[in-house]
């Protein structure tokens, strides 16, 4: 049963120590169990400091970055150079000061003619690392129908709810067989296509964590956990519910 948390830190500084204590738990709990983790990076700008801190000695020295597996939650269609590229970002921020083989970044790509190629790249690349793992690091829905087991996924939360590139009203929320979409809308911001991993490859994950800061966004999270909120099923956000923990870290300022 899926236990939920939140845990309240005045600013982003201190939530994001907080996110990356809870990085380093779970790799090395995965790594002791298994030999290897798996994480799910988020995008945008409020994860970058939790990257910057990860890759400082103190944090950086507790991972076993030779087992450490990472991929990202969503991408924006743009050029993996591009500032607002969230691969940029976290390469910036933290792959390019620690020595992780390059192996296990695993990468969305945008470099082809449509978003639609590039998330079926990305979803046949996710079909043949899991199927290459034991048979627990997938979940057999159906006859037909598998999803990825991550230990760990970051997200973050817009001020309209929408979590990854999973944005309020997207037909996207009702998918149930594809592991990896496109959004061909220009959507959120900055307006460009997006690739996204779907609702129910979320919600397998062992783990979530949720990183918000901001009065409006708290808001938000109030009407989610509020189970008797009849309006919380407007937000994308409030539909992801991992197998195990849920855990809401939030920033009182931004």
């Amino acid at each position: 049963m899926m236990k939920t948390s939140v845990q309240q830190f005045k600013n982003v500084e201190q939530a994001s120590l907080a996110v990356v204590d809870q990085i380093v738990k779970s790799a090395k709990s995965a790594v002791l169990e298994k030999g290897f983790c798996t994480i799910v990076l988020a995008g945008g700008r409020t994860p970058q400091q939790t990257y910057e801190l990860l890759s400082k000695p103190s944090w950086a020295d507790q991972m076993d970055w030779q087992q450490s597996h990472f991929f990202w939650g969503d991408e924006r269609w743009l050029a993996s150079k591009h500032p607002d590229s969230n691969f940029s970002m976290a390469h910036n921020a933290l792959f390019s000061k620690v020595h992780i083989p390059s192996r296990n970044i695993h990468q969305i790509p945008t470099g082809h003619q449509a978003p639609e190629i590039g998330a079926k790249m990305y979803e046949k690349h996710l079909r043949d690392f899991f199927h290459t793992k034991p048979l627990t690091e997938t979940i057999r829905i159906s006859e037909n129908t598998t999803f990825p087991s991550f230990d760990l996924v970051l997200l973050g939360m817009g001020a309209d709810g929408h979590t990854a590139s999973l944005f309020p009203g997207s037909n996207f929320l009702e998918e149930k067989k594809k592991w990896v979409t496109a959004v061909k809308e220009d959507a959120g911001s900055p307006p460009v296509p997006r690739i996204t991993l779907t609702l129910p490859v979320l919600n397998q994950a062992k783990n979530i964590l949720f990183l918000i800061s901001g009065k409006k966004k708290i808001k938000i999270l109030e009407t989610i956990l509020d189970e008797a909120s009849g309006t919380a099923k407007e937000y994308p956000a409030a539909h992801v519910k991992p197998r195990e923990n849920l855990i809401w870290i939030v920033a009182e300022e931004n």
